[in-house]
């Protein structure tokens, strides 16, 4: 059983609890500020002006420029290696060697053939002007003067077949010393001395061109008509990035494929890159940025000093008072850490970089040491 005086008692805290619990609020829903509040400590940057670069990032794999499978052009014994695996190789560099002995003596024979056949056709070539003079005098017939004609030519045929056999004599010759048709690095050896060489059937070794190197990626193919519209201006600039490394190289886009892969969306690209220093290697997977245009004359901000909320993304722009306002902005692209606002914001003005979770609209704010609150630092 309820007592009646209790009851005015109990209404009256139910409406106390209710009237504080209201008053934590604004009408809007968002936080303010507690009376007497001591300032927060935050960090702050300043918006500024600049060129941000408009960007496609992606993963790229790097590709040798060319590649070369070396193999014998003779069949023979391998004598002799005159490289170290995975080291740099110039052009006309000595690979390998294999046993001349057979190819020489090819060469000596050729040549000797070529010797008793040049004797022979001068011997022929007096005999045919014998009977061509005895011919002329009607000491001979048609027949004899026709064989020894025949026998002239047979001879000058013989001289170029042997000719073209010493030749091919010399080439063989020469295919015993296997040289470097490119520069580049090297691969591992995969014969060895000893081993019998069978023409073409065995690779010997593969070496690799890098200087230049390419870099082959895909970008989405909603990006294809800004990329065929920009490299018609003018070349288009690529940087790349190896994992755990601050490295990065700049080439240029060389090669856009001429299909779309209809399994992906995708097109293929290649970029061109010097590589003097040997930092890209074939086969590494690398960051591939892609600089399309430029957007000039922008506001931009540290990324981190974004937030968002139920209406959306914002910032506390730090106020002449040293309060903070709670303001709705419009980000774009990001670019080293910054990001472009595109409404919201102007130049000059201070934005919060770091304490936001304590800060409500009209906050006292105060500013804590940190690389952030350098607006130099944030311009580099």
């Amino acid at each position: 059983m309820n007592h009646p005086k209790l009851i005015p008692t109990a209404a009256f805290c139910f409406a106390t609890v209710i009237l504080f619990s209201g008053c934590s609020k604004s009408a809007s829903g968002d936080r303010k500020p507690a009376l007497g509040a001591p300032p927060v400590p935050v960090l702050v940057a300043t918006a500024f002006v600049t060129n941000v670069p408009v960007r496609v990032s992606t993963i790229g794999n790097v590709t040798a420029y060319s590649t070369v499978s070396v193999r014998s052009q003779i069949s023979g014994q391998l004598q002799k290696v005159h490289f170290q695996e995975g080291r740099e190789i110039k052009k006309g560099d000595l690979l390998f060697s294999i046993d001349p002995r057979p190819s020489q003596a090819a060469l000596d024979s050729a040549r000797a053939n070529l010797a008793r056949d040049n004797a022979l056709l001068a011997n022929a070539r007096i005999q045919y002007e014998r009977q061509q003079k005895l011919f002329e005098q009607k000491l001979i017939s048609q027949d004899e003067f026709d064989t020894s004609k025949a026998n002239l030519d047979a001879l000058t045929g013989t001289i170029a077949a042997d000719s073209a056999a010493v030749t091919n004599a010399m080439l063989n010759l020469a295919y015993t010393e296997i040289r470097s048709p490119i520069d580049g690095i090297g691969g591992g050896q995969l014969v060895f001395i000893g081993n019998i060489i069978k023409s073409s059937d065995d690779v010997m070794v593969v070496i690799n061109q890098i200087h230049p190197v390419y870099v082959l990626f895909s970008v989405p193919e909603r990006y294809l008509p800004e990329i065929k519209s920009e490299m018609r201006k003018s070349p288009l600039q690529i940087e790349v990035s190896i994992q755990d490394s601050t490295n990065v190289c700049t080439g240029e886009l060389t090669f856009v494929d001429n299909a779309v892969d209809m399994t992906t969306g995708t097109v293929q690209l290649k970029g061109t890159f010097t590589n003097t220093d040997g930092a890209l290697w074939p086969g590494q997977f690398v960051q591939v940025s892609l600089t399309l245009s430029e957007l000039s004359n922008v506001v931009v901000i540290p990324s981190q000093a974004i937030q968002s909320g139920q209406n959306g993304q914002y910032v506390y722009v730090v106020k002449e008072d040293q309060t903070v306002e709670q303001r709705s902005v419009t980000p774009g692209i990001d670019y080293n850490g910054m990001t472009v606002v595109q409404i919201g914001l102007k130049t000059g003005e201070t934005v919060v970089t770091d304490g936001q979770l304590r800060l409500a609209p009209g906050s006292k704010a105060s500013f804590k040491s940190g690389n952030d609150s350098s607006t130099n630092a944030i311009r580099k």
